[in-house]
């Protein structure tokens, strides 16, 4: 087999359904006849990138336009990219497995720092130059959006241009402008970046020209000059109303295993509290709220295009959405029924009520994070956290109270103004807490996460430092040693990952030289601890003549030009510094959707300004189709179902726990009544047969369901083939007792098309005449076991050219795959038995 695509790798890497693209809600269009290509590109694993609506709503966007296709790229895993380099094949996208270099735009989400090697890499891997003045017409606009331009200056000279704010209408005027400059047959690419730097949020680095002067300190500091007196600030884009732009409502259901494995709806943008510390909460005002109806609408929709069972309501600040209560209240006349569980994120202490928690808990209890950040009161003020310590107690109370058995805190060292004695009251906090009880007496877990504080830019603590590497280290080991103790488990963020995420953070152009020398040592997912090396981060830092502490440890002059300054927020620099002063004795700001203008800059009160719901008027109707909408999924009426199913070609590739996941999905989306158990995390009653290997492919297997009103298996089978993924198919259905044994066949029969090499006749012989032939095999601990090959191999025979045919026993308590077979018996490699296409024919006996 001649490898010479990305799908040829497929049966080599450990999980290819990472590179399939053919997920539910995946829009593929042809190319061909589009007069715009766009590659959205998220700078980490699939499973991490999967996770990040942003990506989702831009998808959305650019594909609902006839004449614009989006498709998707992720960075490969390490065995995927050793692959890609060895055959030298070039990246490619998702939906339609082509180059992406072969794209007219390309667009990188940029959401944190320690992705910025991983940039570099997947230009690397497309074959397309590092440098945005290497580039030339001939390729792809390489674009860049996310928090991370609010300081673009580290990655500036890798991007053509880059957008600071909200990305719904941007995208499109940045699409629009692209085939107009296009169809007036192209030109030179500074031309259409002269034409995208005329709309808002849009910065062409190349636009402006870095300096180092003396700032007033006498350390060089960045001064950019710009090349165009009428572009000398980049004023970020803002969505003014969340109801009038468009948020998916078929979302895309990844494959393999996403961090966050569930239905996510946005319900607001934005937040006001005002926390010091924060950057998405200066970048993202003002509050900008979904209305309730527009919420019940979106969220009743995509439940039916992506079967979900689970909800999460996202946002800066959950608990503070206007009408929180109703809604939750309305959501599950609908989720409860369907056994759709609510979830929400880190919440703040305060607004978790024990309302709330009854409302959550009707299906599941999900996970609470709370975030007090700092362990003592006065620190909590200083930073704007604005919630008491009482309210964390009352919040944790209730959570114990009703059940819950795990709370996970946050907090972070290195504050502005902190002392030992406020390292110690996180101690004194958390041993608090854990001292609470539940209803059975029991006291609950707590996970404690610690992180070090890195000064954001746009935030009151932008001039501030960060702690030395040597002082996070000591603090973080001190507070592991004081709450090393039963039902607390502690965890922390390398401070070495924090340091490199500091310099990124604040630093300027002269960092670019470094992200090229850290990817050339063989600096990439940084974010992983796993992959993460220091060592080679100090080398590159030392090779590029970086002082790191000029860019962390230092507390930089409020006088100083700071490498961000012609990204205009919106929020004032006066503001900023207002509130800096505000930290000298504690004072407090409150959130301005509850009060007065806080005067931060942001709003203009004609198209810009707070939008929040705090009525909610539902009509009739509304309530009513949701209510219709719950059927009671464990009405007494049980019917079970024998469900036969194929798994070929691109369905190979699901594992076991996969499919099933891929299969309830189905179900649910083709809105067949499946029962659920009872108790506390409510499941499917759907049971698989014994899982086959990921690799092989099976003509028929089967799984069982019960439904809990007379449905007839044709309807089954229909609305599964509707619903399920390229791959499966849904071939025969039949009504089942409730406890019918599997009656398993004895042996099992194979189809197998050698992928690489060629069968040797010889060993077959050899196989065939011998008396014995015994292989060996160790278990997970390393005890060796035998197995009489011949006994459980009762036939194998050529049928074609690399072709065979092999029955195997199926008995219990022994197990033979093909793949053993192929290696002990022809001794073929590792990668050529992969390569293979394994087959197990249809059992007709007893299944």
């Amino acid at each position: 087999m001649r490898i010479k695509t990305i799908q040829d790798l497929l049966p080599l890497v450990e999980q290819p359904t990472r590179y399939l693209g053919s997920e539910v809600n995946a829009v593929k269009k042809d190319l061909s006849s589009v007069k715009l290509s766009m590659a959205l590109v998220f700078p980490d694993l699939y499973e991490i990138g999967t996770s990040h609506f942003g990506i989702q709503i831009l998808y959305d966007i650019l594909n609902k336009c006839d004449d614009i296709a989006a498709e998707r790229v992720y960075a490969p895993a390490k065995d995927m990219e050793e692959y890609l380099r060895k055959y030298n094949i070039p990246l490619s996208s998702l939906e339609s497995s082509i180059p992406v270099n072969s794209f007219d735009i390309i667009g990188f989400s940029l959401l944190y720092e320690l992705n910025f090697t991983n940039v570099i890499n997947l230009l690397d891997l497309a074959k397309i130059p590092f440098l945005s003045k290497k580039r030339n017409s001939s390729h792809p606009i390489i674009i860049a959006g996310g928090p991370c331009t609010c300081n673009p200056e580290p990655v500036a000279d890798f991007f053509d241009a880059m957008v600071i704010g909200d990305g719904e209408n941007v995208i499109l005027e940045i699409s629009r402008t692209w085939m107009e400059w296009k169809n007036k047959a192209g030109g030179k690419k500074e031309h259409f970046l002269e034409e995208i730097s005329k709309t808002q949020g849009v910065y062409v680095p190349a636009f402006f020209t870095a300096k180092y002067k003396k700032g007033p300190d006498g350390l060089k500091v960045q001064k950019l000059e710009p090349k165009y007196t009428s572009y000398k600030k980049i004023t970020r884009t803002i969505v003014p109303e969340l109801e009038t732009v468009t948020f998916p409502d078929s979302p895309i259901v990844p494959f393999a295993r996403p961090v966050h494995d569930r239905l996510r709806i946005e319900l607001s943008r934005g937040c006001t509290r005002g926390c010091r510390f924060c950057q998405a909460g200066m970048i993202y005002r003002p509050v900008r709220e979904r209305s309730p109806q527009k919420l019940l609408k979106l969220t009743d929709t995509s439940i039916q295009t992506t079967g979900y069972e689970e909800l999460s309501l996202l946002s800066l600040s959950s608990g503070d959405y206007g009408s929180l209560m109703p809604l939750l209240e309305r959501l599950m006349n609908s989720c409860e029924s369907k056994k759709i569980a609510v979830s929400f994120p880190s919440l703040r202490a305060g607004t978790l009520t024990p309302e709330l928690m009854k409302l959550i808990k009707k299906v599941r209890k999900t996970g609470f994070t709370i975030a007090p950040e700092a362990g003592s009161q006065r620190l909590r003020d200083i930073i704007n956290k604005n919630i008491t310590e009482k309210e964390i107690f009352e919040t944790v109370q209730s959570a114990f109270g009703l059940g819950w058995k795990l709370i996970k805190l946050y907090f972070m060292i290195g504050l502005p103004t902190e002392t030992d004695e406020d390292v110690q009251a996180i101690v004194d906090l958390v041993k608090s807490l854990r001292k609470i009880k539940g209803p059975d007496d029991r006291k609950g877990n707590i996970n404690v996460s610690i992180s070090t504080f890195i000064p954001k830019p746009h935030t009151p603590f932008q001039w501030e430092p960060q702690i030395s590497l040597k002082e996070s280290k000591d603090k973080i080991e001190w507070i592991k040693r004081r709450l090393n103790s039963k039902g607390i488990h502690v965890k922390w963020q390398n401070p070495e990952v924090s340091l490199i995420e500091g310099l990124f953070s604040r630093g300027d152009r002269r960092l670019a030289k470094l992200l090229v020398k850290a990817f050339e040592k063989g600096c990439k997912f940084d974010g992983w601890s796993d992959s993460f090396d220091f060592h080679l981060w100090r080398e590159a830092i030392s090779d590029s003549g970086i002082d790191i502490d000029y860019f962390t440890t230092r507390k930089r002059n409020v006088e100083e030009p700071l490498p961000w300054d012609h990204m205009d927020s919106k929020v004032d620099k006066a503001f900023l510094l207002k509130e800096l002063s505000m930290t000298a004795e504690g004072e407090k700001t409150m959130d301005c959707r509850l009060g007065d203008c806080n005067h931060c800059g942001v709003c203009d009160f004609d198209t810009i300004e707070p939008r929040v719901y705090f009525d909610f008027n539902t009509k009739p109707d509304e309530i009513k189709s949701l209510q219709n909408k719950g059927n009671d999924l464990n009405a007494v009426c049980a019917k079970r179902f024998k469900v036969f199913y194929s798994k070929t070609g691109k369905g190979k590739y699901y594992g076991h726990l996969e499919m099933s996941k891929v299969i309830f999905r189905a179900l649910r989306r083709a809105e067949i009544p499946v029962m659920f158990s009872q108790g506390f995390h409510p499941m499917p009653k759907v049971s698989f047969d014994d899982p086959l290997p990921i690799g092989i492919e099976s003509e028929r297997e089967f799984f069982y369901l019960t439904a809990n009103k007379d449905i007839s298996p044709e309807i089954i089978i229909d609305g599964l083939n509707k619903h399920l993924p390229e791959g499966l198919k849904a071939i025969d259905c039949m009504w089942a007792p409730q406890k019918e044994s599997v009656q398993k066949p004895k042996e099992v029969e194979y189809n197998i098309v050698i992928g690489d090499g060629e069968i040797d006749k010889k060993k077959l012989t050899y196989f065939l005449q011998a008396v014995s032939f015994i292989v060996e095999r160790a278990n997970k601990k390393g005890k060796i076991k035998t197995i009489e090959l011949k006994e459980m191999v009762p036939a194998i025979e050529i049928t074609g050219k690399n072709a065979l045919k092999m029955k195997i026993l199926n008995e219990s308590g022994k197990t033979v795959r093909p793949t053993e077979v192929l290696r002990s018996v022809f001794g073929l490699s590792e990668e050529a038995i992969k390569l293979s296409r394994i087959i197990k024919c249809a059992e007709l006996n007893g299944i």
